[in-house]
């Protein structure tokens, strides 16, 4: 699975051309669905789609290739499709083209405009019930991302080992099993697979902690979301000790991984991460309804230039909603529109990009849950 960094994201946002096309549709892990190619079948729907549209408006042939090669060889790539997540976005435009699996369940929908519609991605940029699992085992180490409703694996076994053995070598192994087969002669037993008050055994593990935290800062160096771990309880504190993720979250998803399969860890991990979860989007709905009118607004007029200006601190945008229209940055005027046209653009697709790109935080929000029902975005400004 791919991350998109601050610097990935950036990198969309900036790109702006007379045509830009942004795909979004939901993937299944695996199972019936990726056996008869399902997310492959809605990937070439949809671009046939998109080709329809663009040829309605008279974008010549030549672009619509260019734009779509590298579509194309992603429907004829078998690999690709083996590996998925819930959501796939695909960014396009001539000389340009990104492509994310990500644990986002997006609703299927494309866009067409001179730039890539965002939107969608808030959940992965604000920590808004997003975090990493970490389920480390002596003889197993996996990775996860994953949100409220969804998890995948990002896989690490080039930064991390795979198991004590590989770090510590195998000495490691062999004096354990003697340990196991001693204690078992003697009558006596360990839950744990080892002498807890074996020091040379607890140092031996704190190298392998030590050098899967130095893998998994290549993945975390830029993050700000909770990593939760899952592992043996007598474990944790070894793991802690080795820890230098700033966001590491203090309790632990208790019992053995390997009694579990990915979903069931991420259900124990949503027990134990249920307080944290919302969090903050719960706080930023409490003060948006605590400030003082000038500390809010949920008027597009005034919160797209704004934003632009580096002011918004939160964003709640409608979910299954948009704002038509333009915006004159340099007299600060937005002019809202009846409906999309080749003339126009999501402003709360411009309103989110600016809002991230400025360190600010978006949330996606049910109409019935907006702070301002009768509008389809609010947002709380930074004070001054």
């Amino acid at each position: 699975m791919a991350l998109i960094s601050q610097e990935e994201f950036k990198k969309i946002t900036d790109f702006k051309q007379d045509i830009c096309v942004s795909i979004f549709i939901p993937t299944q892990r695996g199972g019936k669905e990726v056996l008869e190619q399902k997310n492959k079948k809605h990937l070439k729907s949809t671009w046939d789609q998109v080709k329809r549209e663009l040829e309605d408006r008279s974008v010549s042939a030549e672009k619509i290739k260019g734009i779509g090669k590298p579509i194309e060889a992603l429907l004829e790539d078998p690999e690709f499709w083996r590996h998925q997540s819930d959501g796939l976005a695909i960014f396009s435009s001539e000389g340009f083209f990104e492509k994310y699996t990500v644990p986002v369940n997006f609703e299927a929908h494309h866009y067409i405009s001179n730039d890539f519609y965002v939107k969608p991605l808030a959940p992965l940029t604000t920590d808004e019930g997003r975090f990493y699992l970490l389920a480390v085992q002596q003889d197993k180490v996996e990775f996860y991302e994953a949100t409220k409703n969804t998890i995948g694996e990002i896989y690490v076994e080039d930064l991390t080992p795979s198991q004590l053995e590989d770090r510590v070598g195998y000495d490691f192994e062999e004096k354990n099993r003697k340990q196991k087969t001693q204690n078992s002669t003697m009558g006596t037993s360990t839950s744990h697979g080892y002498d807890a008050a074996n020091r040379d055994d607890k140092n031996e593990i704190l190298r392998f902690f030590n050098a899967i935290d130095k893998g998994l800062h290549e993945v975390l160096r830029d993050e700000n979301v909770p990593l939760v771990v899952a592992c043996q309880d007598y474990l944790f504190p070894i793991y802690k000790e080795a820890n230098s993720y700033k966001n590491l979250f203090d309790q632990v998803v208790p019992g053995n991984p390997s009694d579990t399969d990915m979903f069931g860890l991420h259900e124990k991990a949503l027990k134990v991460m249920e307080p944290h979860l919302e969090k903050k989007k719960r706080s930023k709905l409490e003060s948006f309804n605590e400030l003082t009118p000038d500390k809010t607004s949920s008027s597009i007029s005034d919160i797209i230039p704004a934003a632009y200006e580096g002011k918004v601190d939160t964003l709640f945008l409608e979910n299954r909603s948009e704002v038509w229209g333009t915006y004159d940055e340099q007299n600060r005027k937005v002019e809202v529109s009846k409906e999309q046209s080749s003339d126009n653009t999501s402003l709360m697709n411009l309103a989110a990009a600016k809002v991230i790109e400025t360190g600010g935080s978006v949330f996606l929000i049910e109409s019935a849950f907006m702070p301002e029902k009768e509008a389809k975005v609010n947002a709380i400004f930074r004070y001054s």
